[in-house]
Parts: structure tokens; C-alpha cells; sequence
């Protein structure tokens, strides 16, 4: 029987790669950039469409232009070669009326004015608090540690001090933990208590082992009640404590460790 001759790989099919291919994990160059703490992802993306940055002596254009994860490859800005910059951890006392943005698209003061002329370098907030909202907000260049701060199921708790329109029952205090239907979801507190109340309003302490967007504001509206006023008071151990509204100051190692390190688990 006369041997088959090799058959050419199909168009488009895979081939073998060459022996010194790097089988190092590839993400994109903007994703690189941000995960160095030196900007957020959609800066690192202007800087690349804006020619500035070099990846193996060319100009890349592309924010998605795939990058090894093993640091071969040299990436210059602005002709300078990138080094992580160092990891900051801060906290700032929210005042009510700002919005938790690097930018907004419709003109509004944003956290950012707080910082205005302190020579900090870039920051992402950690978690947001909406417009309304005041307290304790973190901010960081460090991603890993950022998620950590915000993941739903494994983050430190967050502890609300929340002013109401009336003066609840314990059978609605005691509904809030079990759970209410808001708008298809079902919503709970890990704990809620009565700080003082006077004849037409309260103040609750309300404690949340989990983030969803505008979450005490729809848990209390299922349940017929408004916010007059929400304040974020703590993160895990990490406390407001007298820090003037409007003030930030920078997290001690210890406590930004700490802070990482204060998990919980959800019930089952």
C-alpha cells in the first residue's frame, strides 16, 4: 500500500507552535498598565492611542495588543520604562453631594475635589458610595487588594448609620434581616438596631455582608420608609472616627492588611 503523504494543516487550524514560544497567560496592554497602580484602565487606553507607549522598541496603538504576563517583554511610556508604583491605601469622609466617578459625563462635582492640589497619585475608589450617601470611602492603586475589599462574598462588612422618616416596630427591623422582595430581588441586612429614635424619625445601625447597588435605600423602600440620611461609618474594623467630612488621610500598612485579611462567609 503506497504511504500517505502528509497532509497540508487546514486554513485557519491550529499549528505547532515554535519550541521558545513563551506559553506564559497574555492580557491586554491598558490592562497591564492599570494593574501596575500607575493609572485606571481607560487612561492606560488614551496613553496607547495616543502613541506613548512602546512595547519591545514599537510605538503599540492598540489597548487590547496582547502582552506576556512574564514581564518579557520591555514596556516604555513616554520613554521611560514602567515600574509598579508604590501601593497606597486611603480613606475619606465622603461629604453628601459627590459622586463616587473618576469623571462625570454630566458636570457634577465628584470625590476627586477632595484631593485637589494634595499631589496624590491615581487612585481608584474602592466600592462607591451614590451621591447621597456620606462616610467612610476607600481608594487605592492596589487592584488585588481592592478586590479583595469588594468581593460580595468574601469583603469585610460594611456598618451604616441611617436616619429614617419614622420610628420602626421590631417587626420591621426583624424583616429587614429576614429579607423583603425589592423589584424582583430579594434583599437583607445581616443586622439592624435602633441607635435613638425621637417622635417622627430613627437613626438604625444597619450592617450589610454584601454590596448591591443602592442597597439599604431599596431595602428600606420595600418596607415603606425613606432615608433622610446614610452614612457609612465603618469597613471591617476600619472606623470614620473623627475624620472631618471632606478630609482623607492615608491607611497605616497594618490596617490596610488587617482591613484584607477581615473576612466573613455568608450563611448557606
Amino acid at each position: 500500500m503506497k504511504p500517505r503523504a502528509p497532509r497540508a494543516p487546514a486554513k485557519g487550524g491550529l499549528r505547532n507552535k515554535p519550541a521558545n514560544a513563551s506559553s506564559a497567560p497574555r492580557h491586554g496592554l491598558a490592562r497591564v498598565l492599570s494593574k501596575q497602580g500607575l493609572c485606571s484602565r481607560t487612561e492606560a487606553a488614551r496613553w496607547i492611542q495616543d502613541g506613548r507607549v512602546e512595547v519591545a522598541g514599537r510605538i503599540v496603538r492598540d489597548p487590547e495588543f496582547p502582552i506576556r504576563s512574564d514581564g518579557a517583554q520591555r514596556i516604555l511610556v513616554d520613554g521611560h520604562a514602567i515600574d509598579a508604583a508604590p501601593r497606597l491605601y486611603l480613606m475619606l469622609n465622603k461629604p453628601r453631594g459627590l459622586v463616587t466617578s473618576t469623571q462625570d459625563e454630566r458636570g457634577r462635582d465628584t470625590v476627586y475635589r477632595c484631593f485637589d492640589g494634595a499631589g496624590l497619585p491615581w487612585l481608584a475608589p474602592v466600592g462607591r458610595l451614590d451621591k447621597a450617601s456620606e462616610g467612610l470611602l476607600l481608594f487605592s492603586n492596589d487592584p488585588a487588594w481592592a478586590a479583595g475589599i469588594t468581593d460580595p462574598d468574601t469583603g469585610p462588612l460594611k456598618t451604616y448609620h441611617v436616619q429614617i422618616d419614622t420610628v420602626p416596630d421590631e417587626r420591621v427591623l426583624t424583616a429587614l434581616v429576614d429579607g423583603v422582595d425589592a423589584e424582583g430581588e430579594r434583599l437583607r441586612a445581616a443586622s439592624v438596631r435602633m441607635l435613638r429614635s425621637g417622635e417622627r424619625n430613627a437613626w438604625l445601625e444597619i450592617v450589610l455582608d454584601e454590596g448591591r447597588n443602592r442597597q439599604i435605600r431599596r431595602l428600606l423602600a420595600a418596607v415603606d420608609i425613606a432615608v433622610l440620611r446614610l452614612v457609612r461609618v465603618a469597613i471591617g474594623e476600619l472606623v470614620l472616627g473623627e475624620l472631618p467630612k471632606g478630609q482623607w488621610r492615608l491607611l497605616e500598612l497594618a490596617e490596610a492588611q488587617a482591613l484584607f485579611s477581615n473576612v466573613h462567609v455568608h450563611d448557606s
